[in-house]
């Protein structure tokens, strides 16, 4: 296990800049009268889960790790909403959004599992 130096060394960290380019690269193929509806919507909630996960841990303070970590798991419910919903109006496919999908269920599991460590 190699040692954290700073937010960039958390895995939960690396995933979340990981979905949030894959939720850029997605957009990039919706129409463009989305540019202010739900190309904005996507990429804001995907970039606010990383940010999230980094402005916590720089806080150093348990209660204030816990109290981003919960906004950054609003921010994949939020983002897997805005994904389910791109698919059925037709912006993009099932398949399109699975691995990004899949991803967000691994990114809930290990933000829930920080936050059940850092109550403990």
């Amino acid at each position: 296990m190699s040692e954290i130096r700073d937010f960039k060394d958390l895995i939960i960290w690396q995933q979340g800049i990981d979905i949030a380019e894959k939720c850029y690269l997605l957009t990039k193929h919706f129409p463009a009268e989305e540019r202010y509806g739900m190309i904005q919507q996507i990429r804001r909630a995907s970039s606010s889960i990383p940010a999230n996960i980094a402005e916590g841990y720089g806080r150093r303070s348990a209660g204030d790790y816990k109290r981003f970590l919960n906004i950054a798991q609003g921010s994949v419910n939020e983002l897997e909403t805005h994904l389910i919903l791109s698919a059925r109006v037709g912006l993009c496919t099932d398949k399109e959004i699975q691995s990004i999908i899949d991803s967000l269920k691994e990114e809930s599991k290990m933000i829930i599992s920080i936050i059940h460590k850092l109550n403990n």
